[in-house]
């Protein structure tokens, strides 16, 4: 249950679990979301003469991180295009846009013709999808296309949501089959029509998906039995689950990732940090007799297929579980699975597994930072934006990147240069163990952009050399502001981690509707503030902009920074 200040319940989310009992219960529900599929089909046909090809859906965290585990994971191959717009980037918008008008012979009217957009939010004051869906309105308005049969959007009665849907004549759609308020975000899949929808475009077999959330008792008490094994785990000091997937699930490693930390990553006395994108190499790792040692491994396998990986960290002598999967068993009954065993966790921890208290305050000072930007005339002309900008505590590399220190107490750098300044700072915090991973998240679109994706493929590198080689420790590579709105519950509530944003000074606009950063850029700096007034370490690195020379000049300012890291004795 979410509770108030008060402790009175506000929210009854036990629709994670009930909604399969109801499903089996009923027994029509694929059935259902087949018809009401071909219903949004027929609308955009009707309307404009064109069949549907494009899906653009917008919403964060939990909202959205299932349809991105299922676009990796080859769901959605035979449906219309899908895209995630997880962000108030202005650049992702436009990178789908620019994508989509290239698939339509140049012409982005008919692109827009030819798209549902789908906004979803499971908070009241939720602001990013109504933004995107502002600047997507405008364009069909500008484009001369009436969008009520384009746009449908699924939220709480009166939120932000709400009325600007509402207000727009768009329609309107029940989250779940029940017509029921009783998921969180994370929670909304396998089995409500925000997560279902996307697969029944795709023709996936939903009688299928639906049945295999129909957990066994058995089933469950194996979910318990792992939730038991990770939390004496955790007890013991060893809370790096290190996560190993086959082949057919290794793009499901970011949605188990975010069930488990923004579910449970409140509390500062105990954590769970689920590693992933990682091929085990023991040379990272510290060995199992040594005291330090903090990792434990979670081996997901088929039946009839061995794990290679979970094999070698077995014989290395680490703790490790295994999770055996009937052979083509449906990615719906790990989902179920996993969350009875994120459930088991909290149930043993006594922590509520639904709320997300460090998202929140992050969204508070964001609004605040954004109706000042307002008043203003821009974001960066706000005080504290101001106080960032102009801080003693930041030093140049050549190349133009700026790291800033403001949120660090104390740090001190003497005659070195920026980049020995971070990694002697890094080396310092794993020292003393006040940092038991790292962070480093991009303010920006790494997933559409070109630009975006090479940030990505230099902070991979930087990951590699500078934190699993050199400080032997896990490190989470992420975009900036959706993981604010999942596994960032962890870094802010349990802590343990440096955190490194990184934004570029040349911020994109899509003038065709009007669409600026400002948002995406308070977003970025109240990320830094929420973590400072929680005591938790963070840095900055401002990129002049995102062509090849300033990357390059990343890259080697991570691998100095990593020989400045070098620890004592190596």
């Amino acid at each position: 249950m979410e509770l108030d200040g008060a402790n009175r319940i506000t929210k009854n989310s036990y629709g994670v679990f009930h909604l399969a009992w109801q499903a089996e219960e009923s027994g029509d529900w694929p059935e259902r979301l087949q018809r009401e599929a071909a219903e949004l089909r027929a609308s955009i046909r009707e309307a404009h003469g064109t069949p549907l090809r494009f899906l653009i859906w917008a919403g964060m965290g939990g909202s959205a991180e299932d349809k991105s585990m299922y676009n990796a994971l080859g769901l959605l191959r035979k449906g219309p295009r899908v895209y995630v717009l997880d962000s108030t980037d202005p650049g992702k918008l436009k990178a789908i846009l620019e994508d989509m008008t290239q698939r339509t012979e140049g012409s982005l009217s008919t692109a827009l013709k030819s798209t549902l957009v789908v906004g979803m939010a499971l908070g009241m004051t939720s602001y990013e999808p109504v933004v995107n869906l502002q600047k997507l309105a405008t364009l069909y308005d500008r484009a001369k296309v009436d969008g009520r049969a384009n746009f449908v959007y699924m939220t709480l009665p009166n939120s932000l949501l709400d009325q600007f849907g509402g207000s727009r004549g768009y329609r309107k759609i029940e989250l779940q089959l029940d017509s029921g308020n009783s998921t969180s975000g994370r929670h909304s899949s396998p089995l409500t029509r925000g997560s279902l929808y996307p697969l029944a475009l795709a023709g996936v077999d939903l009688r299928r998906w639906v049945h295999g959330t129909f957990l066994a008792d058995q089933t469950i008490h194996d979910a318990w039995r792992l939730a038991a094994f990770l939390h004496a785990q955790g007890e013991a000091g060893r809370d790096k689950v290190t996560l190993l997937l086959p082949k057919r699930l290794s793009g499901a490693g970011l949605w188990t990732k975010q069930d488990f930390e923004e579910s449970l990553g409140k509390s500062e006395k105990i954590g769970i940090k689920i590693v992933i994108d990682e091929k085990p190499k023991l040379a990272n790792y510290l060995s199992p007799r040594e005291s330090g040692q903090d990792r434990v491994f979670l081996a997901v396998q088929e039946k009839g297929a061995a794990n290679e990986d979970a094999i070698k960290v077995r014989r290395a002598g680490y703790p490790i579980a295994t999770l055996t999967l009937g052979k083509d068993a449906p990615v719906s009954r790990y989902m179920q699975f996993i969350h009875y065993t994120v459930f088991g966790i909290a149930y043993l921890r006594g922590m509520n597994f639904v709320t997300q208290p460090g998202v929140e305050l992050y969204k508070a000072i964001t609004n605040k930072l954004f109706e000042e930007a307002q008043r203003v005339g821009g974001v960066e002309k706000t005080a504290q934006w101001q106080r960032w900008k102009g801080s003693q505590r930041q030093m140049k590399w050549a190349g133009g990147i700026t790291l800033n220190l403001d949120a660090i107490p104390g740090a001190a750098w003497n005659s070195a240069n920026a980049a020995e300044v971070y990694g002697m700072l890094l080396r310092s915090y794993a020292d003393t163990r006040e940092m038991e991973y790292g962070e480093l998240t991009y303010f920006g679109d790494m997933r559409y952009s070109a630009g975006g994706r090479m940030v990505r493929k230099a902070l991979d590198r930087a990951g590699d050399v500078l934190f699993r080689s050199r400080l032997r420790m896990p490190v989470d590579i992420c975009e900036g502001p959706a993981m604010n709105h999942s596994y960032h519950e962890m870094v802010i509530g349990h802590g343990k981690c440096l955190s490194t944003v990184l934004i570029s000074e040349k911020a994109e606009k899509l003038a065709a509707a009007d669409y600026t950063a400002d948002y995406h850029r308070a977003q970025f700096l109240a990320t830094q503030m929420a973590l400072a007034e929680r005591g938790r370490p963070v840095v900055s690195l401002t990129l002049r902009d995102l062509e090849a020379p300033t990357l390059a000049a990343l890259d080697l300012f991570f691998r100095e920074a990593a020989k400045a890291a070098k620890g004592r004795g190596a």
